[in-house]
């Protein structure tokens, strides 16, 4: 297989990703060839999207199989937007980038005041960090225009 060509964000596309709390909706397909879809809690670090999952999960277990993944995530309200990511996942169970990135991600997502708790809850043995290399961005920010 060729090596997948790399993409960028553009500024309005990491403002629109890193807005909030929008959850991202992960595609993955199933060992039977099925298309699975997930919600998952992302960061946009380094032109990258970054998560965690168990490692015995259907994610993890999809993403060993084939590392080719899509993420979307959408405003659910006017002016109605999406950003859709293409890419590859690199799977880590760096001790280190992994408590990192459970923190971050609780930051992010339950508050800075409870952003340590919730690293060290999830940066366990049996957790991964996922990093979602782009190589194809699409992004409409006015679906109302």
């Amino acid at each position: 297989m060729p090596e997948p060509s790399t993409a960028t964000f553009s500024p309005e596309v990491v403002e629109f990703l890193s807005h909030g709390t929008r959850t991202g909706k992960l595609a993955y397909t199933a060992s039977d060839g099925r298309p699975l879809i997930a919600p998952i809690w992302f960061l946009v670090e380094d032109g990258t999207l970054v998560f965690t999952t168990g490692k015995d999960t259907a994610k993890a277990k999809a993403m060993r199989r084939d590392l080719r993944v899509a993420l979307a995530v959408d405003l659910e309200e006017p002016p109605y937007a999406f950003v859709q990511v293409q890419g590859v996942a690199e799977l880590s169970e760096d001790p280190e980038e992994l408590l990192r990135t459970a923190t971050a991600l609780g930051r992010r997502y339950v508050g800075a005041e409870r952003a340590e708790e919730f690293g060290k809850r999830n940066a366990v043995p049996g957790e991964l960090v996922v990093r979602l290399r782009p190589t194809k961005v699409i992004a409409v920010m006015d679906m109302t225009a």
